[in-house]
Order: structure tokens, then C-alpha cells, then sequence
């Protein structure tokens, strides 16, 4: 066969199907590349992430460091992580124009702070590098015959393609996966992660809006325990805290039906003892103030009402009237405050599936399947999922860029002169 003619088909235009494809026609020019979007819409989840603004990736350039914020596929992306890091995207995207910058919890972003830019530097890339790109191109099966792949696409003709790139993202749905299951792959089951806590009709819900700088939640009754910014909304409890309690505790959440008991230490910088000095000081130092108007740092003032009438104290309730009983109930909703989690809400911008083709049928350093040669995973559809914060668009840089590398190494025949920049 003519290598020129060769072709790649990558399946899925989100971020991991557009980077794979635009450097591997990059890397090898003779190759034919034709990405499949089944809807007929491009890079949504790049346009909506981050609020329009497209978190890119994070901020840490250890590799060990940065490995360790994957819940599911750890020791998989730290070895890739060698190859294509955050430090690579970084490089990557500032030379196609696209600088970014670090905001303070890590988190980096274009400069322009529009999601837009991100889209236009891909969309462009793939213009300039002859990208074939059809949208509402469902694919219904793969099969491979010889040395080809024969890959089916609703309502249009079959395509014939030497490589294959299963870019699809993460499906909600077991049967979903099936038709990566009759290429002979193994799937982890399914489950939600990056969501949210609902509390019905819980009285705190009226604080909607309230955001806390640092808590600490607890699953009572396993080690799961996260410390972050917590945000209090109309419907339960969100903020990162709590994003992150939702991806490490996927699947035990998962089998608890989302029914659960989750403890909020609202100021995690206090022990019990700081809590009585503090108390002791106050009525010391300010024992005719309200109690209501005593607020500790670090904490909102409405939540810090809230939490007090909880306690049963009134509102004109002077500090130094506050009885011991009144004084113990504080410090249990202060530091320990009990909710009954009943359901959940997802994330809509950070919306990422746990499951997914099994990382051991995976090269780490080709994407490749172990099982069918020449046959490429990008992105979520693999058993990978990061916290938030721009770990999740960092995993489809990586291996959308190594399944590009060992796809156009095979075009060519040899790495020799092969822009990988």
C-alpha cells in the first residue's frame, strides 16, 4: 500500500479526538485524517469548561505531583505524563499563539479568558494541516479485516482507514460501551464522578450563595475526607471540596444509591480547644455583644447566623449568656456538622465519567490497544478521570498527543525529522 494514502479515522471531536487528529496530520503530512463528531456540535465541552473560560490544564509540573490528582489511572498517566505533560501543553499552546496564565488555586487558562480562543487554535490547526472533519457522523460498529479497519457510519458509506482513534469520551450507560466490548475490550462499569450533594428541603439551603474559603468534608463511615472551598447552593452542597469528595468517592458513593452522611468541619483550622479559647476570649473581651455579631474568621456571617440558630441561640442572645449546653451544640455544628445526603447533581461544566476501557488492554506510551494493532484510545472513554481543575483536559492533551506520535511514527516508518512540537 502507498503510505501516503494512508488513513486515520478518529472517533469524537472533544478536546482528546481534535488534538490527536491535528498532530498526527502534523507529524505525518502524507496521512489522510478524518475526524467523526456524531452530534453537530464541535469541542463543546473546551467551549462550556471552566465557566466559557476553558480550564486548560493545571499548574503542576511534577509529574509524581501531578499523577497524584487522578482518582482512576494513576500510575497509567504518570508514565505518560513523561512524554506529554502540563508543561508540554503549556509549550504547545503558546506557540500556536495561546499563552496561558495561573490563576491562584492552580488552574490555568488562556489569557483572553474565553474558551473561544482554545477552540479556534484546534479548529485552525486542523485547517491548516488538511483535518477532514464530519459532523453527525454516528458511528455504529468497528471492524477490523487484514490490515484494515472497516468502520461504520449511520446513513453513510463504510470507511476503510489503517488506524482508528476511539476519542468518544466517558458514556453514562453500560450498553453503551458495547461496541467497543465486541472488539474484544474489557469495560469498567460506568459511574458518575465531579457532582454534587443534594440536600432536600434541608433548612441550609436557604444560604444558597454562601461560600466557604476552606472546610473539610467527611464521609461518615469511610476514609473518604477532602478539604477545599465549599458552596453552599439551592439545592445541597457544591465547591470544589466537594467535586473532589465525588470523584475519589465514585464508586462508593455509587453503591451507597447516593444515600449518605457527609460531615462538614466548617472552620478545619480549629481543634476543640481553639473552639473554647476562642468562646472564652469573646466572653472576655466581648461579652455584651450579640453572639450573632461575634463572627470568627474565616467564616461568612450568614452562615455563621445560620449555625448559631442551629444551636438554639437567639438572635439577641448576648455572648456572655451562651449556656454549656448551647456552647457544645455550636461546637458540634462549627466543626462537625451532620447533613443526609439524598441524590446527587452534575457538575454541568466538569460533567466526567469513572469507568471505561480497562488502562492493563492500554500502551501507556502509544495509547494503543494491546489486543487489535493499530487501534488508538484518547480521553475519557478510558478507565482515566481526574479531579477538577483542568486534570481531565490534561489527560486528553497527553494521550490525544502520544496516540498522534505513534500513529504517524507507523505512517512514516521511522521517527526521524518528526515534528513533535
Amino acid at each position: 500500500m502507498n503510505k501516503e494514502k494512508q488513513k486515520l479515522v478518529v472517533i469524537g471531536g472533544g478536546a482528546a479526538g481534535f488534538f490527536c487528529a491535528v498532530n498526527a496530520a502534523r507529524m505525518a503530512p502524507g496521512l489522510e485524517v478524518l475526524l467523526l463528531e456524531k452530534t453537530g456540535k464541535l469541542l463543546s465541552k473546551v467551549l462550556v469548561s471552566g465557566g466559557g473560560r476553558c480550564n486548560v490544564t493545571h499548574a503542576q509540573f511534577d509529574i509524581t505531583a501531578l499523577s497524584k490528582h487522578y482518582p482512576r489511572g494513576e500510575h497509567f498517566v504518570r508514565k505518560a505524563f513523561y512524554a506529554f505533560g502540563a508543561k508540554e501543553t503549556v509549550e504547545w499552546f503558546a506557540k500556536r499563539g495561546v499563552p496561558l496564565k495561573t490563576e491562584k488555586d492552580g488552574r490555568m487558562f488562556p489569557v483572553t479568558d474565553s474558551s473561544q480562543t482554545v477552540a479556534d487554535c484546534l479548529l485552525g490547526e486542523a485547517r491548516k494541516h488538511g483535518v477532514q472533519i464530519w459532523t453527525g457522523a454516528e458511528v455504529t460498529a468497528i471492524r477490523k479485516e487484514e490490515d484494515n479497519f472497516h468502520v461504520d457510519v449511520k446513513g453513510r458509506q463504510t470507511i476503510k482507514a489503517e488506524y482508528v482513534c476511539i476519542a468518544t469520551g466517558g458514556y453514562p450507560k453500560a450498553p453503551m460501551f458495547d461496541w467497543l466490548r465486541h472488539l474484544g475490550h474489557s469495560i469498567e462499569l460506568p459511574v458518575p464522578s465531579l457532582f454534587t450533594f443534594n440536600l432536600p428541603k434541608h433548612p441550609i439551603t436557604a444560604l444558597m450563595g454562601v461560600s466557604v474559603p476552606e472546610a473539610e468534608v467527611k464521609i461518615a463511615g469511610t476514609k473518604l475526607v477532602q478539604t477545599g472551598p465549599v458552596l453552599i447552593t439551592h439545592w445541597g452542597l457544591s465547591g470544589p471540596a466537594v467535586l473532589k469528595e465525588s470523584a475519589w468517592g465514585a464508586q462508593q458513593l455509587a453503591a451507597l444509591n447516593y444515600q449518605f452522611t457527609a460531615l462538614i468541619n466548617w472552620l478545619p483550622q480549629w481543634s476543640v480547644q481553639q473552639y473554647h479559647q476562642w468562646l472564652q476570649t469573646a466572653r472576655t473581651s466581648s461579652g455584651n455583644k450579640r453572639l450573632y455579631n461575634t463572627v470568627p474568621e474565616h467564616l461568612p456571617a450568614r452562615l455563621w447566623e445560620f449555625l448559631c440558630s442551629q444551636s438554639g441561640i437567639g438572635s439577641e442572645q448576648r455572648v456572655a449568656d451562651v449556656s454549656s449546653k448551647q456552647s457544645t451544640a455550636l461546637q458540634n455544628n462549627v466543626l462537625c456538622y451532620t447533613v443526609n445526603v439524598q441524590g446527587k447533581t452534575t457538575f454541568k461544566e466538569e460533567f466526567v465519567t469513572a469507568g471505561g476501557v480497562l488502562t492493563s488492554e492500554v500502551s501507556h506510551t502509544t495509547y494503543m490497544s494491546k489486543k487489535i494493532p493499530n487501534l488508538f484510545f484518547a480521553g475519557e472513554v478510558l478507565n482515566v478521570d481526574g479531579i477538577t481543575g483542568g486534570f481531565n483536559f490534561q489527560h486528553a492533551w497527553t494521550s490525544g498527543w502520544l496516540a498522534a506520535k505513534a500513529v504517524a511514527v507507523a505512517a512514516q516508518g521511522a521517527v526521524n525529522n518528526l515534528p513533535v512540537e
